[in-house]
């Protein structure tokens, strides 16, 4: 299994869906477009490519693309061919809301719920999707780069210190 023939693949079964493609070292990373996510993934477990292990979902936050400003990252490892695979949907801070993956993987709900609760990023069909690591009534998702990395009071430590 390649890089090529893997990225083939899906362009191949979803040729209106694959937004661009790279290879950062060395693994493939393909964006695709967020309503697609779902069935692709779903393609990719149920097909000959035997994508059958969710690694991790993760959010991102890059304030400075207003039309892409929230992203989801998808880990997914075909195990037999020991092949890995980054997938990527980027949206708008006025449409954050993505279907949700724990029925095609039982372990996407943690990550779901993780992802949610740091960066807000609804998850539409997740059986419980709720604060996993924050307090209830935190009122606002850490993550996102308008808030600082450290707490303000501390003099030790900055947001500098964290590459922003």
């Amino acid at each position: 299994m390649t890089n090529e023939f893997v990225l083939e693949a899906i362009t191949r079964e979803f040729p209106d869906s694959v937004i661009s493609s790279s290879e950062p070292y060395g693994m493939l990373t393909v964006e695709v477009k967020k309503d697609d996510i779902k069935k692709i993934i779903h393609y990719l477990r149920d097909s000959s490519l035997e994508f059958n292990f969710l690694t991790d979902i993760c959010g991102i936050h890059y304030p400075e693309f207003p039309e892409k400003e929230i992203g989801v990252v998808y880990h997914l490892h075909n195990m037999m061919a020991n092949f890995r695979l980054r997938l990527k949907i980027f949206m708008s801070r006025e449409n954050i809301e993505v279907d949700s993956l724990v029925e095609l993987f039982a372990g996407a709900n943690w990550m779901e719920r993780e992802t949610f609760d740091f960066y807000g990023i609804k998850f539409k069909g997740h059986p419980d999707l709720r604060p996993i690591l924050n307090m209830e009534d935190l009122g606002y998702h850490p993550m996102l780069k308008e808030y600082r990395l450290e707490d303000g009071t501390r003099t030790d430590k900055d947001d500098n210190m964290f590459g922003r």
